[in-house]
Protein backbone atom coordinates (compact mmCIF):
# COMPACT_ATOMS: atom_id res chain seq x y z
CA UNK A 1 0.00 0.00 0.00
CA UNK A 2 1.36 3.43 -0.85
CA UNK A 3 -1.22 5.88 0.38
CA UNK A 4 -1.24 7.22 3.92
CA UNK A 5 -5.01 7.00 3.98
CA UNK A 6 -4.63 3.23 4.10
CA UNK A 7 -2.39 3.38 7.17
CA UNK A 8 -4.82 2.59 9.95
CA UNK A 9 -1.91 1.13 11.93
CA UNK A 10 1.11 3.12 13.08
CA UNK A 11 4.40 2.94 11.22
CA UNK A 12 6.08 0.67 13.78
CA UNK A 13 3.35 -1.92 13.40
CA UNK A 14 3.46 -1.44 9.64
CA UNK A 15 7.13 -2.40 9.79
CA UNK A 16 6.25 -5.51 11.79
CA UNK A 17 3.41 -6.40 9.41
CA UNK A 18 5.70 -6.08 6.39
CA UNK A 19 8.46 -8.05 8.12
CA UNK A 20 6.02 -10.93 8.44
CA UNK A 21 4.97 -10.33 4.83
CA UNK A 22 8.59 -10.83 3.76
CA UNK A 23 8.59 -14.37 5.19
CA UNK A 24 6.32 -15.26 2.25
CA UNK A 25 9.46 -15.16 0.12
CA UNK A 26 9.96 -18.71 1.37
CA UNK A 27 7.22 -19.76 -1.05
CA UNK A 28 9.10 -18.96 -4.30
CA UNK A 29 12.44 -19.96 -2.77
CA UNK A 30 11.20 -23.42 -1.79
CA UNK A 31 9.24 -23.77 -5.03
CA UNK A 32 12.46 -23.23 -7.00
CA UNK A 33 13.77 -26.58 -5.73
CA UNK A 34 10.64 -28.76 -5.87
CA UNK A 35 8.16 -29.94 -8.52
CA UNK A 36 4.89 -28.13 -9.04
CA UNK A 37 2.85 -31.03 -7.64
CA UNK A 38 4.75 -30.97 -4.35
CA UNK A 39 4.48 -27.18 -4.22
CA UNK A 40 0.71 -27.41 -4.49
CA UNK A 41 0.60 -30.23 -1.93
CA UNK A 42 2.41 -28.02 0.59
CA UNK A 43 0.50 -24.84 -0.21
CA UNK A 44 -3.11 -26.08 -0.28
CA UNK A 45 -3.23 -27.02 3.44
CA UNK A 46 -1.77 -23.62 4.37
CA UNK A 47 -4.47 -21.89 2.34
CA UNK A 48 -7.17 -24.05 3.96
CA UNK A 49 -5.92 -23.28 7.48
CA UNK A 50 -5.70 -19.56 6.76
CA UNK A 51 -9.21 -19.52 5.29
CA UNK A 52 -10.55 -21.39 8.33
CA UNK A 53 -8.95 -18.93 10.77
CA UNK A 54 -10.28 -15.93 8.84
CA UNK A 55 -13.75 -17.45 8.55
CA UNK A 56 -13.85 -18.05 12.30
CA UNK A 57 -12.67 -14.47 12.83
CA UNK A 58 -15.62 -13.23 10.78
CA UNK A 59 -18.41 -15.43 12.15
CA UNK A 60 -17.36 -16.26 15.73
CA UNK A 61 -17.38 -13.38 18.21
CA UNK A 62 -15.32 -15.26 20.76
CA UNK A 63 -12.69 -16.27 18.24
CA UNK A 64 -12.62 -12.74 16.76
CA UNK A 65 -12.05 -11.24 20.21
CA UNK A 66 -9.19 -13.66 20.85
CA UNK A 67 -7.70 -13.07 17.40
CA UNK A 68 -7.83 -9.28 17.79
CA UNK A 69 -6.31 -9.52 21.27
CA UNK A 70 -3.15 -11.09 19.85
CA UNK A 71 -2.99 -9.70 16.30
CA UNK A 72 -5.24 -6.64 16.27
CA UNK A 73 -2.35 -4.16 16.43
CA UNK A 74 -1.22 -5.34 12.97
CA UNK A 75 -4.64 -5.43 11.30
CA UNK A 76 -6.09 -2.72 9.10
CA UNK A 77 -9.51 -1.25 9.79
CA UNK A 78 -11.32 -3.29 7.14
CA UNK A 79 -9.72 -6.50 8.49
CA UNK A 80 -11.10 -5.74 11.95
CA UNK A 81 -14.64 -5.04 10.75
CA UNK A 82 -16.57 -8.33 10.87
CA UNK A 83 -19.50 -6.79 8.99
CA UNK A 84 -17.34 -6.44 5.87
CA UNK A 85 -16.52 -10.17 5.83
CA UNK A 86 -12.99 -9.36 4.76
CA UNK A 87 -10.11 -11.78 4.99
CA UNK A 88 -6.69 -10.65 6.19
CA UNK A 89 -3.81 -9.81 3.90
CA UNK A 90 -2.05 -13.04 4.90
CA UNK A 91 -4.92 -15.13 3.53
CA UNK A 92 -4.97 -13.15 0.30
CA UNK A 93 -1.22 -13.68 -0.09
CA UNK A 94 -1.61 -17.46 0.25
CA UNK A 95 -4.63 -17.53 -2.07
CA UNK A 96 -2.78 -15.51 -4.71
CA UNK A 97 0.19 -17.87 -4.39
CA UNK A 98 -2.07 -20.86 -5.00
CA UNK A 99 -3.86 -19.30 -7.98
CA UNK A 100 -0.60 -18.06 -9.51
CA UNK A 101 1.06 -21.44 -9.03
CA UNK A 102 -1.86 -23.13 -10.79
CA UNK A 103 -1.91 -20.64 -13.67
CA UNK A 104 1.70 -19.80 -14.48
CA UNK A 105 4.84 -21.70 -15.42
CA UNK A 106 7.26 -21.99 -12.52
CA UNK A 107 9.78 -19.42 -13.74
CA UNK A 108 7.07 -16.79 -14.19
CA UNK A 109 5.52 -17.56 -10.80
CA UNK A 110 8.84 -17.09 -9.00
CA UNK A 111 9.38 -13.64 -10.52
CA UNK A 112 5.78 -12.43 -10.23
CA UNK A 113 5.26 -13.60 -6.66
CA UNK A 114 8.63 -12.25 -5.54
CA UNK A 115 7.60 -8.87 -6.96
CA UNK A 116 4.49 -9.04 -4.80
CA UNK A 117 6.46 -9.63 -1.62
CA UNK A 118 9.43 -7.33 -2.20
CA UNK A 119 7.82 -4.47 -4.11
CA UNK A 120 4.59 -4.28 -2.12
CA UNK A 121 6.72 -4.00 1.02
CA UNK A 122 8.92 -1.31 -0.54
CA UNK A 123 5.93 0.68 -1.77
CA UNK A 124 4.17 0.52 1.60
CA UNK A 125 7.13 1.63 3.68
CA UNK A 126 8.40 4.32 1.31
CA UNK A 127 4.92 5.55 0.41
CA UNK A 128 3.77 5.91 4.01
CA UNK A 129 6.95 7.65 5.19
CA UNK A 130 7.89 9.76 2.18
CA UNK A 131 4.76 9.90 0.02
CA UNK A 132 4.09 13.56 -0.76
CA UNK A 133 3.00 13.66 -4.40
CA UNK A 134 -0.21 12.02 -5.56
CA UNK A 135 0.10 9.67 -8.52
CA UNK A 136 -3.16 8.14 -9.74
CA UNK A 137 -4.67 6.40 -6.67
CA UNK A 138 -1.58 6.44 -4.44
CA UNK A 139 1.73 8.29 -4.15
CA UNK A 140 4.48 8.86 -6.70
CA UNK A 141 7.14 7.95 -4.15
CA UNK A 142 5.49 4.65 -3.28
CA UNK A 143 4.92 3.66 -6.90
CA UNK A 144 8.50 4.59 -7.80
CA UNK A 145 9.79 2.42 -4.96
CA UNK A 146 7.57 -0.40 -6.21
CA UNK A 147 8.89 -0.21 -9.77
CA UNK A 148 12.57 0.11 -8.84
CA UNK A 149 12.43 -2.80 -6.41
CA UNK A 150 10.46 -4.87 -8.96
CA UNK A 151 13.17 -4.28 -11.58
CA UNK A 152 15.78 -5.43 -9.04
CA UNK A 153 13.73 -8.60 -8.49
CA UNK A 154 13.65 -9.16 -12.27
CA UNK A 155 17.43 -8.73 -12.50
CA UNK A 156 18.01 -11.28 -9.73
CA UNK A 157 15.28 -13.81 -10.58
CA UNK A 158 16.13 -17.03 -12.47
CA UNK A 159 15.85 -17.00 -16.26
CA UNK A 160 15.42 -19.58 -19.00
CA UNK A 161 18.09 -18.23 -21.37
CA UNK A 162 19.34 -15.05 -19.70
CA UNK A 163 18.91 -13.07 -22.92
CA UNK A 164 18.25 -9.32 -23.01
CA UNK A 165 14.76 -10.09 -24.33
CA UNK A 166 13.98 -12.14 -21.27
CA UNK A 167 15.04 -9.33 -18.94
CA UNK A 168 12.86 -6.90 -20.89
CA UNK A 169 9.92 -9.31 -20.51
CA UNK A 170 10.41 -9.26 -16.76
CA UNK A 171 10.64 -5.46 -16.70
CA UNK A 172 7.40 -5.26 -18.70
CA UNK A 173 5.75 -7.40 -16.02
CA UNK A 174 7.17 -5.10 -13.32
CA UNK A 175 5.81 -2.04 -15.14
CA UNK A 176 2.29 -3.43 -15.45
CA UNK A 177 2.33 -4.63 -11.82
CA UNK A 178 3.30 -1.12 -10.68
CA UNK A 179 0.16 0.33 -12.22
CA UNK A 180 -1.89 -2.64 -11.04
CA UNK A 181 -0.78 -2.12 -7.43
CA UNK A 182 -1.53 1.58 -7.62
CA UNK A 183 -4.90 1.41 -9.34
CA UNK A 184 -6.18 -1.54 -7.29
CA UNK A 185 -6.55 0.73 -4.26
CA UNK A 186 -10.12 0.79 -3.01
CA UNK A 187 -11.64 -1.90 -5.22
CA UNK A 188 -9.36 -4.97 -5.33
CA UNK A 189 -6.77 -6.62 -3.10
CA UNK A 190 -3.30 -5.85 -4.43
CA UNK A 191 -2.06 -9.26 -3.24
CA UNK A 192 -4.09 -10.66 -6.14
CA UNK A 193 -3.54 -7.88 -8.65
CA UNK A 194 0.26 -7.72 -8.42
CA UNK A 195 1.27 -11.34 -9.16
CA UNK A 196 -1.57 -11.94 -11.61
CA UNK A 197 -0.88 -8.78 -13.63
CA UNK A 198 2.89 -9.33 -13.63
CA UNK A 199 2.56 -13.03 -14.42
CA UNK A 200 0.02 -12.58 -17.22
CA UNK A 201 2.12 -9.85 -18.83
CA UNK A 202 5.27 -11.95 -18.73
CA UNK A 203 3.50 -15.01 -20.07
CA UNK A 204 2.05 -13.09 -23.03
CA UNK A 205 5.43 -11.58 -23.89
CA UNK A 206 7.20 -14.93 -23.62
CA UNK A 207 4.78 -16.41 -26.17
CA UNK A 208 5.09 -13.36 -28.40
CA UNK A 209 8.85 -12.76 -28.30
CA UNK A 210 10.25 -16.17 -27.31
CA UNK A 211 7.70 -18.71 -28.58
CA UNK A 212 10.24 -21.48 -29.04
CA UNK A 213 11.68 -21.30 -25.53
CA UNK A 214 10.22 -23.93 -23.16
CA UNK A 215 9.31 -22.31 -19.87
CA UNK A 216 11.24 -24.64 -17.59
CA UNK A 217 13.56 -23.92 -14.70
CA UNK A 218 16.86 -25.79 -14.57
CA UNK A 219 15.36 -28.68 -16.50
CA UNK A 220 12.43 -29.05 -14.12
CA UNK A 221 9.10 -29.16 -16.04
CA UNK A 222 6.37 -26.79 -15.01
Amino acid sequence: MTNNKSGEIDYKNELLRKSIHLTSLLIPIIYYFIPKELGLTLLIPLVAISLLIDTLKIFSRKFRALFIKFFGFMLREHELDASKHTYTGATFVLLSALISMLLFPKIIFITAFSILIISDTSAALIGRKYGRHKFLAKSLEGSTAFFISAVIVVLLAPKVTGSVTEYLIGIAGAFVATFGENLSYGWADDNFVIPLSAGATMWLFYYWLMPNVPLILNGVPN
